[in-house]
């Protein structure tokens, strides 16, 4: 238990730091967006960029741990919405918005800080491969999704027309379609352009975790805590659970391999979870909630999820 310690501490004591110098005015609540944008849209896709580059491919997309991953994703989200709908007595839109709160990762700000310090290096290809997947994949049922169940919903033509353009104008989705290219094409970066990836690839743990906790000042208990509260329970027990059950008990994956695609999906849920509710002005009280609650709780649950994968 000292060893899991030793693994998350650092990784919440950067999160605090964050919070606590932005609740105390010694960093400006405004630069967390840019902070966070930056983590987002330039040293994540040159991250992805890089470790793609220089991996195995082939050892990197492993079905027997992104199947299970997302169909794990896609129970929870069904368990969330049926959950809003029969024990809540929510409206449909917020019942999945509700669902997409139990469902969608921070695999980013959080996961893969997280992923590094427990695993090192050798669990970055698995894992950015399913970064490289999850908002095209999770954000593109969500859509899908809310259009068909809420009473003003659009035509599904023109929402996958949308979705297309919200995953395709994703800098996540330019490292991975990049880092393949390069990799089949047999790129080979000269020195100061392997400086370079590596430094901008090294600046995305400490921003990134300094930038979620700043970032967790905006969101605020309120009465749908509940609800939150019960998505953040699926995100963060449900999910992993599934993953590791089909994983290790269904497909007989090797643990030392599992461990990655299992913890990832343990961990809490991520901004875009907000994002989602504004954008439909669906249940956007319950899915701040879920961010806060989750990523607060996740300290416990990660590290019982650690001792779990460490048997």
């Amino acid at each position: 238990m000292l060893a899991i310690l030793i693994v998350i501490a650092p990784i919440f004591a950067l999160m605090a730091l964050g919070y606590s110098a932005v609740r105390l005015r010694l960093f400006p609540a405004d630069g967390i967006k840019s902070l966070i944008a930056f983590v987002n849209n330039f040293a994540t896709p040159c991250l992805l960029f890089h470790s793609l580059l220089t991996s195995d491919f082939r050892a990197a997309f492993n079905i027997s741990i992104i199947g299970p991953y997302y169909l794990g994703a896609l129970i929870c989200f069904v368990l969330g919405i049926v959950v809003a709908l029969k024990l809540f007595g929510n409206r449909p839109g917020e019942a999945v918005s509700v669902g997409f709160s139990g469902m969608f990762t921070n695999t980013v700000l959080v996961g893969l800080p997280i992923m590094t310090r427990a695993y090192g290096a050798d669990s970055l290809p698995v894992t950015l491969s399913i970064i490289g997947l999850h908002g095209a994949i999770l954000l593109t049922v969500g859509m899908v999704t809310m259009e068909l169940m809420r009473r003003d919903g659009q035509a599904l033509g023109k929402t996958l027309l949308t979705a297309g353009k919200r995953v395709g104008s994703n800098p996540l989705i330019w490292g991975i379609a990049a880092g393949m290219a390069g990799y089949f094409s047999g790129l080979k970066l000269i020195e100061p352009a392997e400086a370079f990836f590596t430094m901008m690839s090294q600046a995305v743990v400490p921003a990134a975790l300094f930038g979620i906790g700043g970032a967790l000042n905006e969101f605020k208990l309120s009465d749908n805590w509940k609800q939150a509260l019960v998505a953040a329970i699926i995100k963060l027990i449900v999910h992993p659970a599934i993953a590791y059950v089909l994983m290790i008990w269904v497909l007989h994956v090797p643990m030392e391999v599992a461990r990655y695609g299992i913890l990832l999906s343990a961990m809490p849920a991520g901004v875009n979870v907000y994002v989602f509710a504004t954008y439909y002005n669906r249940g956007v009280s319950v899915a701040a909630n879920a961010i806060l609650i989750a990523t607060i709780a996740s300290a416990v649950t990660i590290s019982g999820w650690l001792y779990i994968l460490s048997l």
